[in-house]
């Protein structure tokens, strides 16, 4: 795949950087609040403003749908109150929506929250035919790389029974350099096939995104990084 054909996603932090991005060259944006616990969800007003902007210079917007910071194991209030943000993000016309639910603990070991993550896919479905989308994408994002090594191949799997898009991963926990994950993402990528995409980010950048998409066989890539700003 040439550099030019590389989607490219841009992590975004409110509205602030994402026109240098989109004339820098990126396709997507993943739209964010409080990028310094990983990202939250965004204000309605910064959705409203960001997707107009993007859509009249043809790129899209992934909206997060997180609540707070720390880990993501969720209460039902809290997954109430994603719900709700779901259903404001679409009737904004995002183009799609990123979590991630897990359960268990740190210590004891985390799977996926199988009941929590249908009631995500399930809202965001349901506000897409509410709101005359089109479409709707889902991103899992990086709580997948909580999980152990021997549960993300079956979370692959019922993630894209579930029908999500894409799963964001580093390959492994955050910090470790991603030219020692390649292999990982690339077992990863060649896993998941053709039913879901496998979304590589973290310590990617404009000047190594080319080398590390060819190297695992990706069709895009994601972060705050991953175009040049003027």
């Amino acid at each position: 795949m040439s550099e030019t054909t590389i989607l490219r996603e841009f992590c975004a932090e409110n509205f602030t950087d994402v026109p240098a991005a989109i004339k820098a060259g990126a396709r997507r944006i993943e739209l964010c609040d409080n990028l310094a616990v990983g990202g939250t969800t965004p204000s309605l007003g910064v959705i409203e403003h960001t997707v107009a902007y993007a859509h009249e210079h043809g790129a899209r917007v992934m909206t997060m749908i997180r609540p707070r910071g720390g880990d993501f194991v969720y209460s039902d209030d809290e997954l109430a109150m994603m719900e709700s943000d779901v259903f404001s993000a679409c009737e904004a016309e995002t183009d799609g929506v990123v979590f991630g639910c897990l359960k268990g603990s740190e210590s004891d070991g985390y799977e996926l929250d199988l009941d929590a993550c249908k009631r995500i896919v399930g809202a965001a479905i349901a506000a897409a035919d509410a709101f005359c989308l089109d479409h709707i994408d889902i991103t899992f994002h990086m709580a997948f790389d909580a999980l152990p090594a021997e549960a993300q191949l079956p979370a692959i799997d019922t993630l894209a029974d579930l029908g999500v898009t894409r799963i964001l991963t580093h390959g492994d926990v955050a910090g470790t350099p991603i030219i020692d994950n390649l292999p990982r993402l690339r077992e990863l990528t060649e896993y998941a096939g053709d039913r879901l995409i496998i979304l590589p980010g973290a310590g990617i950048t404009h000047a190594n995104v080319a080398d590390v998409v060819a190297a695992i066989g990706a069709p895009e890539a994601h972060g705050t990084k991953i175009v040049k700003l003027a």
